[in-house]
């Protein structure tokens, strides 16, 4: 996937930008506060329907206004056969697609390659895109629901089956947990009951295998950035002692403490994973440095694991790379991507020692009140992607 043209419009202090990406490395330059991250938010909130900073309604539209509003129009390599990326004589030419959405933080709108969608999951599952940014450490360290969304993400882009699924057990959580605050009669659990069984088995089943799938190219990646950890491995667990009784037992044997507490405590959307690390105990011994390395080990596993399943690259997005990643980090990252041809977004205050050194050409955009602007042709390592920017 190749994004061509981002137009952003009242997202905070963008009042209207259109943004023609290089096909390559893009890096947005400025001042700290001056919007950078702005620009990845956009793309951000088209594939996955939030900022990885929060909720729209949580400062994201722009003061005084309405609604924000999001445009991408991009291409898709599509793969001559399934599997396997192809290599690029085998590929035939590139799927041309577009959408937009507009949201006001309580209500949205969307298109979709000209079409009206009813479903955000729909704009969703369309773009794909990949974010490194200052807080992912939280994917290791933090609450087990960001692991859950991580697994769901992923699952959401290679499994067709799975959205039906999930959208399925949460809806029969959500009544069944309505049912338990007004300590419904239990023939109405039973009812529920069986759907949560219905759904969550397979949703636990899907979950699994995908971390199952993620794990030789997670490790891979851990021996390669953060050899001092020893080797790794990655565990599930569906929210339920499932090797000791199925969901129908659990969610049985702990009807009466989930009539008392108004909520289901057992099945999957209880489900986390975890890393066991061969020197250290534990994910709470790991430095913030380390969390990081291994919260980006498992966003590039898991884009990995995109590119095979789908024949497609998503679009990787850092937010400020050269203060996430030691420069040693910074190259080998940076390296595996371009081997990849993937397309990349980074921000920072300057161009990257080792961007400027690598020999690879890139697109340079400056951030500044609310404008961005092309660095011109000339300037070191610079070239300027095709296109324009209209502040």
């Amino acid at each position: 996937m190749r994004v061509i043209r981002l137009d952003i419009r009242d997202l905070r202090a963008f009042r209207e930008i259109r943004v023609d990406l290089g096909p390559g490395v893009n890096f947005f330059s400025g001042d700290n506060g001056a919007g950078k991250t702005s620009v990845l938010e956009a793309l951000h909130l088209m594939a996955y329907g939030r900022s990885f900073r929060g909720r729209v309604r949580d400062g994201l539209v722009r003061d005084g206004e309405p609604a924000l509003e999001v445009f991408v129009e991009w291409e898709e390599m599509q793969a001559a056969a399934s599997g396997a990326v192809q290599s690029p004589a085998q590929r035939v030419a590139p799927r041309q697609r577009k959408a937009g959405l507009r949201h006001s933080g309580q209500e949205w709108s969307g298109r979709l390659d000209g079409e009206t969608v009813t479903q955000l999951g729909e704009l969703c599952a369309a773009l794909a895109v990949i974010t490194f940014e200052p807080g992912s450490h939280a994917l290791i360290t933090g609450p087990a629901e960001i692991r859950r969304r991580f697994l769901d993400w992923g699952l959401f882009h290679v499994e067709h089956q799975f959205f039906a699924t999930w959208r399925r057990y949460s809806r029969a959580l959500k009544q069944r947990n309505a049912l338990l605050k007004t300590r419904a009669p239990r023939a109405h659990l039973d009812t529920w009951d069986h759907e949560l069984v219905e759904s969550g088995e397979p949703l636990n089943r899907f979950r699994q295998s995908y971390l199952d799938a993620l794990q030789p190219a997670f490790c891979e990646l851990m021996r390669e950035m953060a050899p001092a950890l020893g080797e790794c491995r990655l565990h599930y667990a569906p929210g339920w002692r499932c090797d000791e009784m199925p969901l129908a037992d659990a969610l049985l044997l702990a009807r009466e403490r989930d009539l008392h507490s108004g909520f289901t405590s057992v099945g999957p959307h209880r489900a986390d994973w975890r890393i066991q690390f061969g020197t250290i105990p534990g994910r709470d011994a790991l430095s913030r440095g380390q969390a990081k390395l291994t919260a980006l080990a498992a966003l590039l596993s898991q884009a990995d694991h995109f590119t095979v399943r789908t024949g497609q690259l998503p679009i990787i997005a850092f937010d400020d790379l050269a203060s996430e990643l030691d420069r040693s980090h910074q190259h080998r990252v940076l390296s595996r991507l371009v081997a990849t041809g993937a397309q990349v977004l980074i921000t920072g205050t300057e161009v990257p020692a080792v961007l400027s050194e690598s020999g690879v050409d890139f697109a340079v955009f400056h951030v500044e009140h609310g404008s961005v602007t092309v660095v011109p042709c000339g300037e070191p390592g610079a070239s300027v992607a095709d296109g324009r920017v209209v502040p």
